[in-house]
């Protein structure tokens, strides 16, 4: 794993960000939650290679009930890009004074689990049919994801700093 510099997205990024987005979930727009994201209009974080290159980014959007990560993608997975994200988007979050990181994955999604898990996160709601529910504002939400496993709901997870990372 290489090392990577984490900032605030720049405009001349925007097209190798927008091509990840394109990539991952087909375009700029995700739905979580029953809420439809333009990852265009979001704080995007960005880990960058030694290169130059983005190597992975992240969206997010905080409130009062803390630093939802929207997206994170990373342009080869298991490089370490995405876990500097997450590292850098949990430091953001603490220096907003927010006391919780949060975010959903689909059902069929056990790598990102696995990542989250791993890096302290813990699996704190089911939101039964919420995919369901999403195709009604992103029809082109397949229905069996990865595995063979049927997409029907959404998987909530949470660090927060006092439950240890």
């Amino acid at each position: 794993m290489g090392g990577f510099e984490v900032r605030a997205i720049r405009p001349d990024e925007r097209t190798a960000v927008d091509a990840l987005h394109e990539r991952e979930w087909g375009g700029p727009y995700v739905v979580a939650h029953d809420t439809r994201h333009d990852l265009r209009t979001l704080p995007t974080l960005v880990a960058v290679d030694g290169a130059g290159a983005v190597a992975g980014a992240l969206t997010y959007h905080a409130d009062e009930d803390g630093l939802e990560v929207v997206s994170l993608v990373a342009a080869v997975p298991g490089g370490g890009g995405g876990t500097a994200l997450l590292t850098a988007a949990t430091a953001t979050a603490v220096a907003m004074g927010l006391t919780r990181v949060w975010l959903i994955t689909s059902n069929d999604n056990l790598r990102a689990l696995r990542f989250y898990q791993r890096r302290g996160m813990r699996l704190v709601g089911v939101d039964r049919g919420a995919i369901d529910r999403a195709r009604l504002l992103k029809p082109e939400i397949p229905l069996v994801g990865d595995d063979g496993i049927p997409l029907h709901d959404e998987l909530i997870l949470e660090w927060r700093p006092d439950a240890g990372r």
